[in-house]
């Protein structure tokens, strides 16, 4: 999975739980999984003071082990936060006096044993992504090119962390450069037509949309293989390239159709079998 699609919210008896891939694991939100056990008791106040308390009780290899990662905040903004992958909260919720925290180790354990286990074969990552499409109510053709296209950005994201661009911030750089050559429209851009803040852009993309995406990332891909290219100034370069592959490609196909291919529908706007806009791209 690439950047994108690696945050999650996973949920614990009802309360949600901010967590991201770091270094090939599951790391969580602490401040989500103390105010988990202790609710009403000032979550925040009470993780800082417990920091202290680990810190004075010796644990220090535990503070040591503490990440601040970025997460999306309640106003949807990434700020930094703290974090632990599963071994070091065990160590932290293990001083929480909470009839809860027993439960919790046995969540942290499975949702921890999951990510191993796709690590280890990917298709359980697939077909999990897919049972939750399905359950949101896409239509299966949809699933079948989004699943595809997770697959084909995968391969171009790995390109680029092999190529010299490590940062999401030069991921969303190069992202932006296909999406302009594509469909004149920068990922920030395309969202405000369909009308969306948080969500995935792809997640709300048309089959045409989804098509036209992965043949520009596609093609990207293969101009880095193909160049050798190193470093963001070549891959920026092969970005605009394999975009306007896809963007000649798209003004083709609206040349002989007479519409637009890029959609202001959105997946979240639509209900029950309204939902088949979002396949056939309507406007």
């Amino acid at each position: 999975m690439n950047s994108e699609e690696k945050n999650r919210l996973a949920v614990f008896e009802g309360k949600q739980i901010r967590k991201v891939i770091h270094e090939g694991e599951w790391w969580f939100s602490i401040i989500d999984v103390v105010e988990s056990l202790v609710r009403g008791d000032r979550p925040r106040k009470y993780w800082n003071d417990l920091k202290k308390k680990l810190i004075v009780e010796g644990y220090i290899e535990v503070s040591e082990k503490i990440g601040q990662l970025k997460m999306a905040a309640p106003d949807g903004k990434q700020r930094l936060t703290d974090c632990a992958n599963t071994e070091t909260l065990f160590r932290i919720i293990q001083s929480i006096p909470s009839p809860k925290v027993e439960p919790l180790k046995r969540w942290l354990a499975k949702v921890g044993k999951e990510r191993l286990d796709e690590i280890e074969n990917p298709e359980l990552a697939m077909g999990r992504m897919q049972d939750l499409y399905e359950k949101k109510g896409y239509p299966k053709e949809w699933i079948d090119k989004r699943l595809r296209g997770i697959a084909v950005r995968q391969d171009l994201t790995d390109e680029w962390k092999e190529r010299g661009a490590a940062s999401s911030k030069e991921f969303a750089i190069l992202t932006n450069e296909i999406m302009q050559g594509t469909f004149d429209l920068k990922v920030d851009e395309y969202k405000q037509v369909k009308s969306l803040a948080r969500e995935n852009l792809r997640d709300h993309m048309t089959d045409i949309e989804l098509i036209l995406t992965m043949l520009a990332e596609a093609t990207t891909t293969k101009l880095h293989r193909d160049r050798d290219s190193l470093g963001m100034e070549p891959l920026k370069k092969d970005a605009k390239d394999g975009g306007a592959v896809a963007g000649r490609t798209r003004k083709d196909i609206e040349q002989q159709t007479g519409k637009p291919v890029i959609s202001s529908g959105n997946f979240k706007s639509l209900a029950g079998g309204n939902s088949k806009k979002l396949k056939k791209g309507d406007d």
